[in-house]
């Protein structure tokens, strides 16, 4: 099964081990969290739980 993550579009790769699955996945691009449910290799939905914590002069107070 493959999804596109709804934060950065990357194609995401499942294997069967998702075909009845309700959780989280991890978007290996952007790092995005995503909530996923799978019916029968049949996917259900897809929501953005979160991004990532961004690496920006945020952090440095600048």
């Amino acid at each position: 099964m493959r999804i596109n993550c709804v934060s950065c579009g990357h194609k995401v790769d499942l294997d069967e081990a998702y075909d009845n699955y309700e959780g989280e996945v991890k978007c290996f691009a952007c790092s995005a969290i995503l909530e996923i449910k799978a019916v029968e290799a049949n996917l259900r939905s897809v929501t953005l739980v979160r991004t990532a914590a961004r690496r920006s002069s945020e952090n440095s107070g600048k």
